[in-house]
């Protein structure tokens, strides 16, 4: 494989899992590692990629208007990117979801679910969207928990949740008893699902088990993320976007 051919062949599996390894990529193309090390410092020097320790990250690169400065600003916008027009969104509880909230405004017809305070009053001051509210018992930080049964007749696109902790064998865990039966709820829906997260949760896990990561399809955090978990993650065929 000529090495034009071997530059495109990476960056398509790249924009697929979002990582590769330089092994398994010596495999698949069947040349030594050096040459694909060689490879991808050559597509990091064109900004195609961003190496990290055995592999490369997808580039995501921020537009001009976002605070580079700023990380949940970052993962907020790369979130928003993946929901198309006039899709359902459930939008749960979270700082990096409530962060989300400018850059849906963007987009045009959307109907988004939520169970959080501070989301609804975001989404409602302008509402340009079609708003839903899901009943229940306000906690202290806002969010909304007791009406499961609301959930099982809803029809929904996508949703983007924040956990406190996520593992490739252990799962998307959580530490709040209604958040977690919210989203365990929200996992038999079908949607397609983005979870937000901090750097520092990435295979940390939390007392309260959701969903396994295999159900995951979208992973969105910051370059800062540990290597090894990333990995693991990428491997259940998640889609890892590093902000």
């Amino acid at each position: 494989m000529l090495k034009n051919e071997r530059h495109k062949f990476i960056q398509e599996l790249l924009q697929k899992h979002g990582v590769v390894r330089v092994t398994e990529l010596a495999q698949s193309i069947n040349v030594d590692a050096v040459t694909i090390r060689r490879d991808l410092s050559e597509l990091e020097q064109k900004g195609k990629l961003h190496r990290v320790h055995g592999g490369a990250v997808i580039q995501e690169l921020p537009n001009e208007s976002s605070e580079s400065g700023n990380p949940e600003r970052r993962i907020a916008e790369a979130a928003a990117k993946f929901i198309p027009d006039g899709s359902v969104l459930f939008l749960g509880p979270g700082t990096l979801t409530t962060a989300i909230i400018p850059f849906l405004q963007q987009h045009e017809h959307l109907t988004i679910v939520t169970n959080a305070l501070d989301a609804a009053w975001g989404l409602s001051h302008p509402l340009k969207h079609t708003l839903h509210i899901i009943g229940g018992q306000v906690d202290k930080d806002h969010g909304i928990y007791g009406d499961i049964d609301a959930l099982r007749s809803m029809r929904v696109d996508w949703m983007i949740l924040e956990v406190e902790g996520l593992d490739a064998e252990k799962g998307l865990t959580d530490g709040h008893r209604g958040y977690a039966a919210i989203a365990r709820e929200l996992f038999k829906l079908g949607a397609q699902t983005i979870i937000v997260i901090p750097p520092s949760r990435i295979g940390r896990t939390g007392a309260l088990f959701i969903a396994p990561s295999s159900e995951v399809d979208i992973v969105i955090t910051g370059r800062e993320a540990p290597n090894p978990p990333l990995w693991d993650l990428s491997e259940l065929g998640i889609r890892i976007v590093l902000t």
